[in-house]
């Protein structure tokens, strides 16, 4: 497998954007979570990896969308972009998402990937719009890879993404993109209607064929105003994905991205670890981009070092989280987060003002952490890997205690997790010595 990613790698790229994602994403993103190692040391704190949703706009009408994408368009500028990235750049970052929405309905958003080119951008959308045009702009620039999101065959992935002939759209942008060497990804939310079509080593093949050299299986999290909690996955789902991730890593030449496992396949949540949080497109600051809560934003009149260092709700969000369980807690304990929020008086970041009353209708469930069933990397690269640069940096061994941990599946849904009644579970109180 090895040698056949290899000769994939000599043979299917464009040598110079190799280069640069090696030397971006991969050098001086390993760079900027030794920096945040040593932060974290001396109790202080900057996420090293950062996503920036630019837009709240899209094309399509995906089910179980937390963004108001039918709303009044808000995106963030390409002066606050800037400065934002050049902020983050400042205490080392390297690697930064752009979400949206769609972010290709940013009209000026090639100018500001293009406008910094000592950076690496991964662009999560649907590549409708990515023409031809578009890919050789975007390998021109060499800094930037889209992650194109693919959520099922003809029939099922219309139905998911609300819109008719998707699928096809899509495939196009991908093969525009591989036409012209450009590094490209496919994510799928994997749900109960696409399971069986993409987590499947025919797709896998198929996207190897094509040219595709890494993809991403995440799974459906059931939020915003219209959750559909029967395309979730139940807990043998859970598994199965965990274990097809794994043995596809060992098996195949492609890249397979997990973000919510160490080598050892611990569940983790990268927000909780404060590996990452999310700017959302009105510039909001929140722990990730299904909690649409937050009391900073980058317009405030201070420093982005300062915001997120001195964050009191961003840092009693990791605490929390850590706390309770190794997985999601926006699944698994939602009761939590409507107390963080009035605690903190933090502000509702959604247009439809309905991010409270959706946590509160949630009903809680499984998530990524499913004790005893873990999976470990088979793939030594991969296990090193996580090793050196991706795992939970201490925080869990601080706060969490797995004998403490109650299944939400097993928790009345009337009530919390713990069978306390919601808004009675207390918060715990921190300080900035224990971040580090």
């Amino acid at each position: 497998m090895y040698f056949r990613m290899a000769k994939r790698l000599v043979w299917e790229t464009d040598k110079r954007l190799l280069w640069k994602l090696m030397y971006l994403a991969g050098w001086k993103g390993f760079r900027s979570v030794q920096k945040h190692r040593k932060r974290l040391r001396r109790g202080e704190f900057f996420p090293p990896f950062l996503y920036v949703s630019v837009i709240n706009s899209c094309n399509l009408r995906c089910q179980g969308c937390w963004v108001d994408v039918a709303a009044k368009q808000t995106k963030i500028d390409v002066d606050s972009l800037n400065r934002t990235v050049n902020e983050a750049k400042a205490m080392g970052n390297a690697f930064f998402g752009i979400l949206g929405g769609e972010p290709f309905l940013h009209k000026e958003l090639l100018d500001f990937l293009e406008g910094q080119p000592d950076v690496y951008f991964q662009v999560f959308t649907n590549g409708h719009f990515i023409t031809d045009e578009v890919a050789k702009r975007l390998r021109k620039m060499g800094n930037v890879t889209p992650l194109i999101s693919v959520e099922g065959t003809e029939i099922v992935s219309d139905e998911r993404r609300g819109r008719p002939e998707v699928f096809n759209q899509t495939m196009q942008g991908i093969q525009n993109c591989l036409n012209n060497k450009v590094l490209t990804g496919v994510c799928t939310s994997i749900c109960r209607t696409n399971i069986d079509d993409l987590l499947a080593d025919k797709w896998v093949d198929r996207l190897i064929e094509m040219g595709v050299m890494y993809c991403w299986f995440h799974v459906y999290r059931p939020v915003g105003p219209e959750s559909m909690p029967e395309l979730a996955l139940d807990t043998d789902q859970l598994r199965r994905v965990r274990q097809f991730v794994v043995d596809t890593r060992a098996t195949k030449p492609i890249v397979v991205i997990d973000a919510y496992h160490d080598g050892e396949g611990r569940a983790l949540c990268p927000a909780a670890t404060g590996f990452t949080h999310h700017i959302g497109p009105a510039g909001d600051i929140e722990p990730c981009p299904i909690i649409q809560l937050a009391t900073e934003s980058i317009y405030d009149k201070k420093p982005l070092q300062e915001t997120f260092n001195n964050s009191e709700f961003l840092r009693d969000f990791r605490h929390l989280a850590a706390e309770h369980t190794r997985g999601c807690v926006v699944l698994e304990r939602p009761d939590l987060l409507v107390q963080l929020a009035e605690k903190h008086n933090a502000r509702d970041t959604t247009q439809r003002k309905q991010a409270i009353a959706e946590l509160q209708a949630t009903i809680p469930r499984r998530s990524q952490y499913a004790p005893g069933g873990e999976i470990r990397e088979r793939n030594l690269a991969v296990r090193l890997a996580k090793w050196l640069a991706f795992n939970d940096f201490g925080v869990y061994g601080k706060h969490f205690k797995a004998e403490d941990w109650v299944d939400p599946q097993a928790a009345d849904e009337s009530h919390g997790s713990h069978g306390e009644p919601l808004g009675k579970v207390p918060l715990p109180v921190v300080s900035m010595s224990d971040e580090a």
